[in-house]
């Protein structure tokens, strides 16, 4: 798996999300993607070949095993970073979509068949507001983004029963000859990454959920400020020279009566 690749692609989402969003960018590769190239991998490499049971029946080792892994740690991590980062690329999608379009339309109104290169590196690097069609594409990649969290958080926790690591598992699967203990090696060190990786797992959510929050109040404080210029009394050009003509022939009836109570004072 090309995590660069992946960072590349999201790196160019990140671009064009808020300041949450790219907080949110940071705290998945540096918490959870690196953490779990790094140092996981290197955790659960053994958790096989250290699984041992108290008993020499041919294949018992390897069912319980199988009853109390059924899937790795590392690879269910692997599963949801990759579901969690598919909504950020359809926002990239949605991106270069808008940018292919603008670029159609500024050769339009060019007349030309070809872009000059500073035209080119100015479309790249122009930042798209998430308003419109790409606001509802942002907001439902972010309704997806906790679905797939809350979802793979559900499935480890309901899979081990809990996010602890037990030392000691009591198997009497077929062909156990009865009911034998078997230990897994290091289950405290793999309880702190298990936490650590659900606790940024949750970090996650929480930006998700302020970040959707936080477009929801912009969108509505956009839609307020629209409807209170629609409210506001449009004047015509005549009825604006109506108006400022009534202001001048005020003033100027002012100023004659001003005149007139000076003269009767100095009688």
């Amino acid at each position: 798996m090309s995590w660069g690749a992946l960072y590349a692609q999201l790196g160019g989402v990140n671009k064009h999300s808020t300041s949450l969003g790219k907080i949110w960018l940071s705290v998945l590769f540096i918490f959870r993607i690196t953490i779990l190239v790094l140092a996981a991998e290197s955790v659960w490499g053994d958790e096989q070949s250290d699984f041992t049971c108290n008993t020499q029946q041919p294949g018992c080792k390897n069912v319980c095993y199988d009853h109390f892994f059924p899937v790795s740690h590392i690879r269910m991590w692997c599963l949801q970073l990759i579901f969690v980062s598919t909504p950020a690329l359809l926002v990239a999608m949605h991106v270069a979509y808008r940018k292919r379009g603008d670029k159609r339309s500024m050769l339009a109104s060019n007349g030309t068949e070809k872009m000059s290169d500073t035209e080119l590196e100015t479309l790249k690097k122009r930042r798209l507001p998430i308003t419109g069609p790409l606001w509802w594409t942002y907001t439902c990649s972010l309704f997806f983004r906790l679905i797939f969290e809350g979802g793979f958080m559900y499935a480890l926790y309901f899979v081990y029963d809990g996010f602890q690591m037990p030392r000691l598992v009591k198997c009497e699967q077929w062909p156990c000859p009865n009911k034998v203990d078997c230990f897994i090696s290091r289950p405290t060190e793999k309880t702190i990454f298990t936490i650590f990786m659900v606790s940024s797992s949750a970090i996650c959510m929480v930006l998700n959920v302020a970040e959707l929050c936080y477009l929801i109040v912009k969108a509505l404080l956009r839609c307020s400020a629209r409807n209170s210029r629609r409210n506001q009394p449009r004047y015509s050009p005549q009825d604006t020279l109506v108006r400022d003509t009534t202001l001048l022939q005020n003033q100027k009836n002012e100023m004659l009566l001003s005149g007139q109570n000076a003269g009767g004072r100095c009688l």
